[in-house]
């Protein structure tokens, strides 16, 4: 019965069968877990913005058509924009072309082709500010997707070299020395590319939508000038 005890006592506990994630960030060097910590932030926040976007492009698409929809049947079309025309990207064009049209024609149309060029300036800033700022978050994607497989690197060849200090200091070349740390570091990389694959997907397929969007602006723009331009030629 005593050695029964003492055989249970003494027993070596089973290895474990597969990898614990957060044993592996609790048991890295203080240099690792930093980067580990920030790599899951920064892809945290790529996933926010994941989100955000998709959500965002969807109410701006729904929102300029009901607005275009609206604009090309209204008989007045500065009532339109000043109710509506604020809060949706091509309201806000079509704001920008109408405040030059009053502008230029106060006191009467001297140079019909400046007034053209004026407009054409007028609708191309405001589609170009409208695009510049739904790019702005996907910044933060491109750096994420370029920079995070470099710094979870970071991550890993501090660990090797860590791992490589133990054999020093214990003098003992065993894998069971470096084996640890050694999957700790990989771990950092693995985490920067677990932040970078969906930032590098996202970025592409965001700036594809972004660019198709703007092209959307740029059409809605071409037909009001015509229209501008329509109405200057009857004065």
């Amino acid at each position: 019965m005593s050695f029964s005890i003492l055989a249970a006592a003494t027993a070596v506990p089973a290895a474990p069968t597969r990898l614990d994630p957060l044993t592996l960030f609790l048991e890295a060097d203080i240099v690792v877990q930093l980067v580990m910590a920030g790599l899951l932030l920064a892809s945290v926040w790529v996933w926010a913005i994941i989100v955000s976007f998709i959500m965002k492009m969807k109410r701006l698409n729904e929102q300029n058509r009901h607005f275009e929809k609206s604009f090309w049947r209204s008989d007045d079309l500065e009532a339109l924009v000043g109710a509506e025309g604020k809060s949706v990207p091509s309201g806000r064009v079509a704001a920008a072309a109408l405040g030059e049209w009053r502008r230029s024609t106060r006191n009467g149309v001297a140079d019909r082709d400046g007034l053209r060029q004026r407009l054409a300036s007028a609708l191309d800033a405001a589609v170009t500010h409208e695009s510049d700022q739904l790019a702005v978050q996907l910044n933060f994607l491109a750096t994420v997707g370029s920079v995070a497989p470099f710094v979870g690197l970071f991550g890993t060849v501090w660990g090797i070299m860590n791992s490589f200090f133990q054999i020093g200091a214990q003098s003992n070349t065993s894998l069971a020395v470096v084996a640890p740390g050694i999957s700790e570091a990989l771990f950092a990389t693995a985490i920067g590319l677990f932040a970078a694959i969906p930032a590098v997907i996202a970025y592409n397929r965001f700036s594809f939508r972004v660019n198709g969007f703007e092209n959307r602006l740029y059409r809605f723009a071409d037909r009001f000038h015509a229209s501008l331009s329509r109405e200057l030629e009857a004065e």
